[in-house]
């Protein structure tokens, strides 16, 4: 599904100039987990970002499918981020001012979708991760587990091929983060998505199917961890969503 070749990726920091990646050589077949793990600082969220199209290396091609995300114009990357990808983060990144639902069908207005089945779509993926009570509430309301099953199911609404996870679980205690991991793997295992997580936490990185170490913007070879999933992209309704 992906396959990075040569990819770099540098800033200036006034006079500095910063390697974020420095010769990323890297593969991820189609329904694979992939944990990316690594120290702070390392490159890693600079990894999902290209990932996901949100920002283009420096030099290097970054493919998807075969097509190099780097060259696309930007009237082609957007609905490719809106359909392909969904994006979970570490600070959740929920809308304060709207309740779990409404932040749920805010993935699904670029799609065009009418209001009354966004609603419905939001409430059904809510229900699959256990939230449908909590569908009314604003994300004050919620606690951090909760609102980081609100943030994924934000991701999930669209039915991506690939979730990219940016630190899930580094806002949540011990517990809860086993919770979150257990959610997504389920996620990965039952609909055959593929999953990229990047991660400080090697409690987390061993649950992946493959694990990747980047240091200095180089990546270690991925060492396999578990077998490959069974299935394929299935929403348990069998609505066909964008």
């Amino acid at each position: 599904m992906y396959e990075l070749i040569d990819v770099r990726k540098t800033f200036k920091r006034g006079p500095t100039e910063v390697h974020a990646l420095d010769g990323v050589d890297l593969m991820v077949g189609e329904g694979e987990f992939l944990a990316v793990q690594g120290p702070t600082g390392q490159g890693k969220s600079t990894l999902l970002l290209l990932l996901g199209g949100l920002d283009r290396p420096t030099s290097g091609r970054v493919l998807f499918e075969g097509r190099d995300l780097a060259k696309l114009q930007e009237a082609e990357l957007a609905p490719l981020r809106a359909s392909a990808f969904g994006f979970v983060f570490q600070t959740f990144n929920l809308i304060p001012t709207l309740t779990a639902q409404e932040n749920v069908e805010t993935a699904l207005v670029a799609a065009r979708i009418p209001v009354s089945e966004r609603r419905a779509f939001a409430l059904e993926v809510l229900d699959d991760l256990g939230m449908a009570d909590r569908a009314t509430h604003l994300p004050s309301e919620l606690s951090g587990g909760q609102q980081q099953r609100v943030a994924i199911a934000r991701a999930l609404v669209k039915q991506p091929r690939v979730l990219l996870a940016d630190e899930p679980t580094g806002n949540l205690d011990e517990q809860t983060r086993d919770e979150i991991v257990g959610l997504l793997e389920q996620l990965w295992r039952d609909r055959g998505i593929t999953l990229v997580v990047v991660t400080h936490d090697s409690a987390v990185a061993r649950r992946a199917q493959q694990r990747a170490v980047i240091e200095n913007g180089r990546v270690k070879l991925p060492e396999v961890t578990t077998p490959a999933p069974r299935g394929r992209v299935v929403h348990p309704s069998g609505v066909s969503r964008p």
